[in-house]
């Protein structure tokens, strides 16, 4: 099961504050938008995702057909099959993919201790 890139979704009470902190780690902004309350941050091959008001706890990401540099790789597995996967290994979804759909699209998970995982997918599937 190919899940792609891995982050941590951070869900923070200041974003400026959090900014500032992180970039002390060694963390640049690599994308987001200040102004709608969320950046993404990398430091090498970490990232994490600073969200003000966006939601209660910090979510595990995964992005099905990227890299950790945030670039397309040539070939992944689509969320629906990785949703049909989990499925049959009894997982069970807290949100999930409308089968019928295709492109972008994202599915939700709790663990067994209440961590969310959110698989979330941003591009359409392979070709």
């Amino acid at each position: 099961m190919e899940l792609g890139a891995f982050s941590i979704s951070l869900a923070v009470k200041d974003l400026q504050v959090s900014k500032s902190f992180y970039e002390k780690f060694g963390f640049e902004v690599f994308c987001g938008e200040a102004g709608q309350n969320w950046l993404i941050m990398k430091n090498g091959a970490h990232t994490i995702g600073l969200f003000q008001d966006m939601f209660e706890k910090n979510i595990m990401t995964f992005n099905p057909g990227w890299t950790h540099e945030a670039k397309e790789t040539e070939s992944f597995t689509d969320i629906r099959d990785l949703q049909t996967e989990l499925q049959s290994k009894g997982v069970e979804l807290l949100s999930q993919v409308d089968p019928a759909t295709s492109g972008p699209a994202s599915l939700s998970v709790l663990d067994p201790d209440g961590n969310q995982i959110l698989i979330d997918q941003h591009r359409s599937g392979p070709n």
